[in-house]
């Protein structure tokens, strides 16, 4: 029974239980593989958010789980693997902006789904993109008919961009 603040194991709660290197070397592996996982093996959400966005907030919230719960017996050890995983975030975010190879790397490119009318069905399949879930986006965008659309494209987020027709009808 804990009987006041001096009671506490401040060194067992705040103390590097596991080396800075390890911590480091573990933080950026486990980056690394979830980032090419996400970003190369399962498809975009229609309409979700990035994949750098879903990844970063799994691994710091199970990072975060885990100093909290004591898997890493202090933290310490929980903050500076948090610290690991928003600096390669951020490094990802600024090589993204500062140098276009690598933005073609770590951001899908925007995949045609339709042209000029026509249904890009190699395209939609490789995206899992069905015609109805098509067609659910081109109908809040008020489109009724492809005649009516120029293109429309799923952009790296796995939102949609219709760009309709100036001679179609409305």
């Amino acid at each position: 029974m804990m009987t006041g603040w001096s009671d506490l194991d401040w060194n067992g709660m705040f103390g590097m239980t596991v080396p800075f290197a390890e911590i480091l070397i573990r933080g950026t592996v486990m980056y690394w593989l979830l980032f090419l996982i996400f970003r190369f093996l399962i498809p975009r959400d229609v309409g979700g958010i990035g994949i750098a966005d879903i990844l970063i907030l799994v691994i710091i919230a199970d990072a975060a789980q885990n100093a909290m719960s004591g898997d890493y017996k202090s933290v310490t050890d929980g903050a500076l693997l948090v610290g690991v995983l928003v600096a390669w975030n951020m490094f990802f975010d600024r090589l993204s902006y500062f140098w276009p190879a690598f933005r073609r790397f770590s951001t899908p490119p925007s995949l045609c789904l339709v042209s000029k009318g026509k249904l890009m069905r190699r395209n939609m399949r490789r995206e899992f993109i069905t015609e109805d879930e098509l067609w659910e986006h081109l109908r809040r965008e008020g489109v009724d008919s492809l005649d009516q659309v120029e293109s429309v494209r799923m952009e790296s987020d796995g939102g949609f961009s219709v760009l309709k027709r100036k001679d179609a009808r409305t």
